[in-house]
């Protein structure tokens, strides 16, 4: 199955990728805006470079009721609503959202958004593998995995980076390293880069500079720069959600009006820096091999967070992953120019440094010191920075540890009030099941009709409803999909002591650290809860009960 997983979203995310030239031709005449510079449309020249103005607002039009009508789930970066599926939902996502998200994604980044298109790959893959967990009916646990397989396979399918993939997956997705899901993930992950490879050529998506640190010396330099990238990283989440808060107070008007008339803003920032443009890689690789000035440089860095910020706040669909590579890169080049400066003996290249500030700033932002360890040595392909790139992301995460207890994913769901740094099942392995159980749905009867049972059904939202007898004596449970097929034959019973089953449960002084095996084979409904003797129902337990208890207090 994750190998069918990495097959699908490796397909996918050449059709994405595909698709984002498609738009951005279309509204450019370029295969690539961002580093044409202010020139006007290829096709029709005559409209000038005021054109580019125009574009965000014309791409909003689009994509903003798409999102607004069919899926609000796939508006901004996405990554943050998978985190949000698998710790509060199962790993369920909703089947239209790889449509919807890959055309309006499409729309924002080629009509000029300054996003990536990372971050949607991540949701339009982990919807997929949820799409294939719930066509095969899987668990709980089974659906979270495939969910991490899809989220792994489309960072290694866009990035062209299959040891990036898995890291990703297992440090963000599934916050979990466990053998049995690593094994996964990387199955998923090289297939996934396999089927890209095979469409889109072997030769790595950036063309980075080498270079060899000239002295121990200069790892000072190159933990200084981690910390100063990772103040940047960490700034530049904040101002991110600071200004989506702008643009939610001035707005008043529909949802999906808001990216057209957004757009008008973004197309004025695009005006003054056309090489924000899209997702920007091309001006990335300039600026590493040192084509930029260095107020341009600063100019570029502080011009990224704002447009991302901005394309995010009006109602965009895109990531902010490769925003943060594009920021850590120019802020990072911009450093070492003057280091270089002021001392030329002793510094490198000042692309060099671009490269320890790429992965500083996505240490700092993303608190994913491993991911960014690991995909800037796939992109780079040299040994040689290893030690370097380690020093700095160390002290990036460490710097953004300190500033913030939230990444520029997580802070999205903490807005919501849902805390994924409090979740953890091993807060209480002796606590019992009784205490942290939900109150079961209404008991129905056995002599009770099909037609009372499909109300009581339609009551509930575990899609399941239990079953006593006369005494109130637990007998089982009546599901939708029994009831429902019984109504579609001909001749039935008239009761529903016919169609109880029993499944697996749990008694109410259970240990919370064995009730899991349960509960993650069970479907996502829940597991009943019955008396120490099994006689009563007591209590119904879903992964929700479990994400949603409180540590007890000598915990924490």
């Amino acid at each position: 199955m994750a190998v069918a997983v990495g097959v699908v979203v490796g397909v996918a995310a050449v059709g994405f990728r595909w698709l984002i030239v498609c738009v951005t031709t279309l509204f450019t005449g370029y295969a690539d805006f961002s580093a044409q510079g202010r020139v006007g449309h290829a096709g029709m020249p005559a409209l000038g470079f005021w054109f580019i103005v125009f574009i965000p607002a014309i791409a909003g039009m689009i994509y903003g009721p798409l999102v607004a009508w069919l899926a609000p789930e796939a508006r901004g970066h996405g990554v943050p609503e998978v985190m949000f599926a698998v710790a509060e939902r199962g790993g369920h996502i909703p089947a239209r959202i790889p449509v919807v998200k890959s055309l309006a994604s499409a729309l924002c980044i080629g009509g000029g958004g300054s996003v990536g298109r990372e971050g949607p790959i991540v949701q339009i893959g982990a919807a997929l593998g949820s799409a294939v967990a719930q066509a095969l009916r899987l668990n709980t646990s089974r659906m979270r995995l495939l969910v991490a397989c899809g989220a792994s396979a489309g960072i290694s399918a866009t990035f062209n980076a299959p040891l990036a993939g898995p890291f990703f997956a297992m440090e963000l997705i599934l916050r979990d390293f466990a053998a049995e899901s690593f094994g996964a993930v990387v199955l998923a992950s090289v297939t996934a880069s396999v089927v890209g490879r095979s469409v889109l050529g072997d030769n790595p998506f950036l063309t980075l500079p080498s270079f060899t640190p000239h002295s121990g010396v200069e790892y000072l330099l190159f933990a200084g720069a981690g910390a100063l990238l990772g103040v940047v990283g960490v700034t530049f989440s904040k101002l991110l959600y600071l200004v989506e808060d702008v643009c939610d107070w001035v707005w008043r008007g529909p949802e999906w009006l808001r990216p057209a008339v957004g757009g008008l803003l973004l197309g004025g920032v695009l005006w003054l820096l056309p090489q924000l443009y899209g997702v920007g890689y091309p001006v990335l690789e300039k600026a590493m091999n040192g084509d930029y000035a260095l107020g341009l440089l600063i100019a570029l860095m502080v011009g990224k967070m704002v447009a991302t910020s901005l394309t995010i706040g009006i109602g965009g669909s895109g990531g902010v992953f490769a925003p943060t590579l594009f920021i850590g890169a120019v802020g990072g080049t911009a450093l070492g120019t003057m280091i270089h400066a002021m001392l030329p003996t002793m510094a490198g290249s000042p692309g060099a440094y671009g490269l320890i500030g790429m992965a500083a700033a996505l240490a700092g932002a993303t608190k994913a010191p491993i991911t960014a360890v690991v995909i800037l040595f796939e992109l780079t392909g040299e040994y040689s920075i290893i030690l370097p790139l380690m020093v700095a992301v160390a002290i990036a995460a460490g710097v953004g540890q300190l500033l913030s207890k939230d990444s520029i994913y997580t802070r999205k769901l903490t807005r919501r009030g849902v805390d994924l740094a409090g979740v953890s099942r091993e807060w209480a392995p002796s606590a019992q099941v009784a205490t942290i159980s939900s109150p079961p749905p209404p008991a129905l009867p056995e002599t009770a009709s099909l037609t009372a049972a499909a109300e009581a059904l339609q009551r509930t939202v575990v899609g399941a409803v239990p079953v006593v007898n006369g005494s109130g004596v637990y007998r089982g449970i009546l599901s939708a999909q029994v009831v429902a097929d019984a109504l579609t034959r001909e001749h039935h019973t008239g009761t529903v002591l016919d169609l109880v089953r029993i499944p697996p449960t749990l008694t109410a002084d259970t240990r919370l650290s064995q009730a899991m095996a349960v509960l993650d084979a069970a479907p996502a409904a829940g597991v009943p809860v019955v008396s120490a003797d099994g006689t009563r129902l007591v209590g119904w337990l879903t992964h929700k009960d479990v994400l949603n208890a409180s540590p007890p207090k000598a915990h924490t």
